[in-house]
């Protein structure tokens, strides 16, 4: 698949990164973009640059660079996942105010109906959060929230980590074994 990742300034960048991991072992072809409230996040989470995230990618975009291929409709892509979503970004995405890279490629997937995946991830949520979910719900942009189950049984962090990535695989169609799934009576 040929899928554009966008990380963005909220908490919970290791989701990013750990989703490029996963696409990038299983082969896909990534476009990646990283926002500048991201690059201090990943310093400060993950004691990591923007550089060691970039390596995960196949193909990376500075967030200012509006000339890139990847900001036509006439750039084919399967998928568009911004992870973690920052609520200014949704806010963005809400209100057509595309004015950086993730937010054209946004708009453009939006225009061309194309998938668009957001992990937000915010907490307590206020009502204009839930007012922009709603207006990209009707437009037919999954929302992820990265709001992890617990039936699994998770270990330990990565564990909660995987499950988010492991339903964002589960929008693109990608099969994973990152949790274990439900089957009423217990897990497989």
């Amino acid at each position: 698949m040929r899928l554009i990742i966008a990380i963005t300034g909220a908490s919970g960048v290791v989701y990013g990164k750990r989703l490029l991991e996963v696409l990038h072992k299983k082969k896909n072809e990534t476009y990646l973009i990283i926002s500048k409230a991201a690059e201090k996040i990943i310093q400060h989470e993950l004691e990591a640059s923007k550089k060691d995230i970039e390596k995960l990618a196949s193909h990376v975009y500075s967030v200012n660079d509006l000339t890139a291929p990847i900001a036509s409709g006439s750039f084919k892509t399967d998928a568009m996942i911004i992870i973690p979503c920052s609520m200014k970004t949704l806010a963005g995405i809400a209100h057509g105010y595309t004015e950086n890279l993730i937010l054209r490629v946004a708009d453009v997937m939006l225009k061309e109906k194309r998938k668009l995946i957001l992990v937000p991830r915010e907490t307590p949520l206020n009502v204009i959060h839930l007012c922009n979910m709603l207006e990209l719900a009707k437009q037919g942009v999954t929302i992820i929230p990265a709001m992890p189950a617990y039936y699994h049984k998770p270990k330990n962090v990565g564990d909660v980590i995987d499950y988010v990535v492991g339903k964002v695989l589960d929008q693109l169609g990608i099969e994973h074994t990152l949790f274990k799934r439900w089957l009423g009576s217990g897990i497989v």
